[in-house]
């Protein structure tokens, strides 16, 4: 359910906004707004002042943003509502690669991309460093500042408990009975791309041609399902496994301890971006404690998680919801995406599909 905020509580958002200062003495001439600043403090040296050149533009336009997707809805909803901003959606289900080219046709502000994407197309985005810059893991940013990480998760097994006994390892999945989904076509959506890189780790090393034998053996054995419809299991983001279990449905999350593949969604701006203070004003609530709460309670882990527990910000309740996992996670280098990713191309059609 969306959750709007009421004015008072604006006045809070305001306040708690990471690195958030008090408002500049009167009597102090302050440096004119530059919108395409590379921090907030270089551009609008205050808060207020962000704010107030971003309600001027009046609109943020955002694309690929399913309203289901890490409760993206309520944050949306929620920015909206605290600045009286017009918030676009555009294309909602477009996936990585469909944001960058559609820049020259709907000049998108801000992005939210799988990070081999963003690395290819630094070029395009502004950088800015938001105020929880120091908060982000240096592997999960670009020190430019043009592409930064906000939310990730850990691959994981969702499974019907009425069909199907608790897996304890993926391999289990090869046992009669299964029948196991991917969300979608991996040579085309991340979240499958990383299934079938999660269940080729052995050691701490992920291979694309483990997965796509793995996946070989699953059809061999009859238990690759048509669709996530028809599954008994589905091998998705811990996010969106939780999601389908809190919903009602009799679903269960398990992450394999000895294969937890981790990956994270990375949040960067357009240097064409229409609407520059807003764009940057959507960063700061993005990776404010607010914000970064709002992603947890949609099942992901947000970036700033460490620091939040550190300081006393987080929101237990909603972080004990979380799936539990006690391995350490892989995280895929740029450079590994692409080799397994070429090697779907060539080999999932011929072997699997």
């Amino acid at each position: 359910m969306t959750v709007r905020t009421s004015a008072a509580a604006a006045v809070i958002l305001t306040a708690t906004i990471a690195g958030c200062g008090a408002p500049a003495p009167q009597n102090i001439q302050l440096p004119p707004v530059n919108t395409q600043a590379a921090s907030m403090k270089e551009g609008f040296s205050t808060m207020e002042r962000l704010i107030e050149a971003a309600k001027k533009e009046g609109t943020l336009t955002v694309i690929a943003l399913p309203r289901d997707w890490v409760n993206y809805g309520e944050i949306i909803d929620t920015f909206a509502e605290e600045y009286g901003i017009k918030v676009d959606q555009l294309e909602p289900d477009a996936n990585s690669a469909r944001e960058i080219a559609a820049i020259p046709a709907l000049k998108p502000d801000v992005f939210d991309l799988s990070v081999d994407v963003a690395v290819s197309r630094s070029d395009l985005f502004a950088p800015y460093r938001v105020q929880g810059w120091q908060d982000i893991p240096d592997h999960l940013k670009d020190h430019r500042g043009t592409w930064y990480a906000g939310y990730g998760g850990y691959m994981s097994i969702g499974y019907d408990p009425s069909k199907v006994a608790a897996p304890a390892s993926f391999s289990d999945l090869l046992k009669p009975g299964h029948s196991v989904s991917l969300p979608g076509d991996p040579r085309e959506v991340s979240a499958a791309f990383n299934g079938v890189m999660a269940v080729s780790l052995r050691g701490g090393e992920a291979r694309a041609e483990r997965g796509v034998e793995f996946f070989h053996r699953l059809k061999g054995a009859g238990n690759l399902a048509a669709t996530p419809k028809t599954a008994s299991v589905i091998v998705d983001w811990d996010y969106h496994n939780a999601e389908r279990a809190a919903g009602g449905k009799d679903w269960k999350v398990a992450i394999p301890g000895d294969a937890v593949l981790g990956s994270y969604y990375v949040q960067a701006i357009s240097k064409q971006a229409p609407h520059p203070a807003a764009a940057r004003l959507w960063q700061e609530f993005l990776f404010s404690d607010r914000g970064q709460n709002l992603f947890l309670k949609g099942y992901a882990r947000p970036v700033r998680m460490e620091a939040l527990q550190m300081r006393g910000t987080l929101d237990d309740e909603l972080a004990a919801k979380l799936p539990a996992t006690s391995g350490k996670p892989v995280i895929l280098t740029v450079s590994e995406i692409d080799r397994a990713r070429a090697y779907l191309q060539r080999e999932w059609a011929r072997k699997v599909r």
